[in-house]
Parts: structure tokens; sequence; C-alpha cells
């Protein structure tokens, strides 16, 4: 998805993936759908390892699950010496200390972003969530540079808004504060239904006090870090007003916010996809961290420890 938006207005992009996305990518071009239609042939080069990657590269982006990072990295140590920058996209806190053990302290730079996409089948992905702004670099111990700058400004040409910011940690820690309330909420209270997706659960009284619950625990973790909400994605990020709300006032501001997702059918958070498909869940990657930052700080999350010991109960049946 983010490779297409790319490649369409002329940025060369080499995409590393499975056999069955990269065949069909090769004979039918890369489809998008969702907030818009169209078709990329140009500009992609297609391959399903890293040792097929050929020339310089200016940014290696890594997107897989956090659970295959390993893997991929290894598989990534072919390209070190032809890497100029290298960062990753994935959810979750901690994980550009592994790009630093591959790639060197020197060329990892931070990045976020809040663009959903599903796979429909190999070659079609449905892009179905962004963000007023969808993309944040930065340098990880602060500032912007040119690299960063640069990064911005390809990703806003290729319609994924981005700003190159001076605190990525701080949009780092709020992302995972917001991706981890929402897929603590989904993934332990909505997959008995299969029917059921974020805007179903928000709407109703009882599923967002439960949401308002969570996110006032991991508020308290994010506060007690010295971080104050930005709602960095707006408007899909509503942090900031649960936040300054009393429970009753967030309660019915988030029934609100259930409504208007509601008529976006089938948005989930990946981690309840992984869960309703029967496949291991990033669980330890982004909710885990945030429980034991809490204890580190003697931050009571009790919600978020219930919805995630449900989590891995139900992980532990998960291929």
């Amino acid at each position: 998805m983010i490779g297409a938006r790319l490649a369409r207005v002329g940025y060369q992009v080499t995409l590393i993936g499975r056999s069955a996305h990269m065949d069909a990518i090769k004979a039918n071009g890369l489809k998008i759908t969702g907030r818009e239609d169209f078709v990329v042939h140009e500009n992609l080069n297609c391959v399903t390892h890293p040792d097929q990657v050929s020339g310089e590269i200016d940014y290696y982006i890594l997107l897989t699950k956090q659970k295959a990072m390993t893997d991929a990295l290894k598989d990534a140590e072919v390209l070190v010496n032809r890497v100029a920058s290298a960062l990753t996209l994935q959810n979750g806190v901690g994980k550009e200390d592994q790009l630093i053990e591959t790639f060197g302290v020197e060329r990892v730079i931070g990045g976020s972003i809040m663009e959903g996409g599903t796979l429909i089948e190999p070659g079609f992905v449905n892009n179905h969530v962004t963000a007023e702004v969808t993309a944040y670099f930065g340098e990880l111990t602060g500032g912007t540079s040119e690299r960063t700058d640069n990064l911005a400004s390809a990703f806003d040409e290729a319609g994924l808004t981005a700003k190159s910011v001076g605190d990525i940690q701080h949009v780092l820690w709020e992302k995972v504060v917001q991706v981890g309330g929402a897929s603590a909420f989904g993934a332990s209270t909505l997959p008995g239904n299969p029917e059921l997706d974020f805007g179903a659960g928000l709407s109703s009284p009882e599923g967002a006090a439960h949401y308002v619950t969570i996110a006032k625990e991991l508020l308290a973790v994010y506060r007690a870090l010295d971080y104050t909400p930005q709602n960095f994605y707006a408007p899909v990020s509503f942090l900031k007003q649960i936040d300054e709300m009393d429970f009753a006032a967030a309660v019915a501001h988030c029934q609100t916010i259930g409504e208007m997702f509601k008529n976006r059918k089938g948005v989930r958070t990946s981690m309840h996809e992984d869960i309703l498909v029967g496949r291991k869940s990033e669980v330890d990657a982004i909710i885990l961290p945030l429980v034991e930052q809490a204890e580190k700080l003697n931050v009571a999350v009790p919600t978020v420890l219930g919805a995630y010991r449900v989590i891995k109960t139900l992980d532990r049946y998960c291929q």
C-alpha cells in the first residue's frame, strides 16, 4: 500500500514479500481500493528475498509483524552495506533497537504511521484507514534532519500526509497507547461474534465504557512518562478528548466516534483480525510493554492487564 503510493508518483520501490503476492503484482500490478481505487504497474520491483535486491537503497522500511522481525532482519543482513537509512513503521516500542543491531545506530531513524490496510487477495489491498497526518519521521535522539525531511516530503507527494518532527519518541509512545488501547479492547471483547467490528463495539454504551476504562488506564501510564496527549493521528486518535473529559462525557464521545466507524464496515485492529483467523497476535509486542511500563511506574492498569490475559489465552490456541 505504501509502496504502491510511492511508486505511483515516480519513486523506485522494491517490495520484498511472499511469492503469491509478488507474483500477482508482477502479473497484474498492485491494486489498491478503499479510500481511493488505482492500480500501479510502473516503478515496482518485486522480490521474495533481500538477496534479490539490486542497487543502492536510500530507505529500508520494515513493515512485517513484530513476531517476524528477527527473521526479516537476519535476511536483510545482505543489504547492510547498501542501505543509507533504515526505519520501521511497525506498531509497538523498542523495535528500533533491533534495527540498530542490524544496521548500526547511525543509519536508523524513527518512523510512525497510521495507515490501515488489509490484504484482500494477493496483489489487492484495501486501504481503509488514514489520518489528517498519517506519518511522522525524526531522529531517534531528537530533532529533524535532511533525511527525515526528505522522507516526509516523499510521503507527502505520494498522498500520505507526513511530518518531520523534533520528538519522534513522543509520537511513538502516543501511537502505542492508542493502538494498545484499541487492540486490548477489540481483541479481548469482540472476537466472540465474527460479525462485530470496532464501530459496532464502540457504539454500544457498555463497549464505550470498557474502551474508556482501558484508555484512561493507559493515559495514566503515558502521563507518568511525562508526555501529554496530542492526537497526532486525529481524527482516528481521540486520546486528548478522553484525557480531558470526565468518564461519562468520554463514554458519550466514544459512542459518537463508534457510530462514525460503523459507516466503515470491517474496521478492526490487526490484533483483532489475527485472533479471528487463528493467527498468533502481537500482544507481547504491543500490550505487554505497556503493562510492564505501568508496573515500573507504579501505575494501576487492572483492566488492561485483564485484557492482556484474555488475549494471551486466545493466542495460545493460534498458529
